[in-house]
């Protein structure tokens, strides 16, 4: 597929695949022409690059960790990178977990009307 027809199906720019591309995070096979043409797995790898931005990996700590993601395969020091992600990311969602608590405490203890904080 083009360029183009991954951005559509994966809802990511075509801005954004290019830097993928020179992160070294996403290898277009090219054509003669030279225009990008991407295997359906792109698809896949592209959602797995926007889960680990979303997760607060750069692209440099994905780049480093794509081989073993690729080989299937992972060095204790690969594992040791992803579990520290993995638990600054538990970390993250603790302290989410206690934000939405105390917020469903505040919508709790002011349920009833007060005009003075009306938000129309």
């Amino acid at each position: 597929m083009r360029i183009g027809d991954l951005a559509t199906r994966t809802r990511v720019s075509v801005r954004a695949l290019r830097y993928y591309e020179e992160q070294g995070l996403l290898a277009p096979a090219r054509s003669g022409s030279g225009q990008r043409h991407y295997a359906d797995a792109a698809v896949n790898r592209v959602r797995l690059i926007q889960q680990l931005y979303g997760a607060g990996l750069s692209s440099k700590t994905i780049a480093e960790l794509m081989p073993c993601v690729d080989a299937k395969v992972s060095t204790p020091e690969s594992r040791a990178r992803l579990a520290a992600e993995r638990d600054r990311i538990n970390a993250q969602i603790a302290e989410l977990t206690l934000a939405r608590d105390r917020l469903n405490d505040i919508i709790d203890v002011t349920s009833g009307p007060n005009p003075q904080c009306d938000y129309a």
